[in-house]
């Protein structure tokens, strides 16, 4: 199963995409992580894409191609995964499907988050607090939000046509979208003819998943800590 997650900053997508794919036992491909990652250790696309971040910018379609084709094809044998921050515009998901599809590795339900900004802004300014990230004050978030806004709709029209275009209200609290999310995917997934899918942790023979394809840890380890922590802020994502 491949699926794109869609939505803007603060709707909730890495959250939802670990837990996604969490249930379903396939990859948790992120775009926004593995460019931190490249920030963080000072690599040549790192310091090629940090000013982009910080101002809240795309990041050059190439550079992106880049660091996700080899994830994505591994994911992919694998299994399957959830790709989350990429495409954010249709020039960058018509390459990627150029890429994937002789490839057989292409996104066949696209999953659309949708939040009010008043809220998305709440939660990014939140976040920032937390973690000091330095794309989160007011000024870049409106930026964001704005650069979003721009390209949503061209995208959106572009899955609904060329695939199964799934949306989901991100305002909810967080099991809640995970819930109708996972039961949206299985109607999709039927509709779709695509085969059954064993659960994490049960079934035959369970893949093991390497870290590279995320900045952050496997899907599974991290759904598990998701499915046992107790959300005292409904609303956060």
């Amino acid at each position: 199963m491949r699926v794109l997650m869609i939505g803007p900053p603060g709707c909730g997508k890495g959250t939802q995409s670990v837990r996604i794919a969490g249930h379903y036992g396939i990859e948790h491909v992120s775009s926004g992580d593995l460019l931190r990652r490249h920030v963080a250790e000072r690599t040549t696309i790192g310091r090629t894409v940090e000013q982009c971040m910080q101002r809240g910018d795309l990041v050059p379609d190439h550079i992106v191609m880049d660091i996700l084709r080899k994830p994505v094809e591994a994911a992919s044998r694998r299994g399957g995964y959830v790709l989350d921050g990429f495409p954010r515009t249709v020039a960058q998901a018509e390459a990627a499907y150029r890429v994937a599809e002789p490839l057989g590795a292409a996104v066949r339900i696209a999953l659309y988050l949708k939040a009010g900004r008043a809220e998305l802004i709440r939660r990014l300014l939140a976040r920032g607090a937390q973690t000091g990230r330095t794309d989160d004050t007011e000024q870049v978030i409106s930026h964001r939000l704005d650069v979003f806004d721009e390209a949503a709709g061209p995208l959106l029209a572009y899955y609904t046509h060329r695939e199964t275009l799934i949306t989901i209200d991100g305002d909810q609290p967080v099991s809640h979208v995970t819930e109708a999310a996972i039961r949206r995917l299985d109607q999709a997934r039927q509709q779709l003819g695509m085969p059954d899918i064993s659960l994490a942790g049960t079934g035959g023979t369970q893949r093991t998943h390497q870290a590279t394809i995320s900045a952050t840890t496997p899907a599974r380890a991290a759904y598990a800590a998701l499915s046992t922590r107790r959300h005292t802020d409904p609303g956060r994502h």
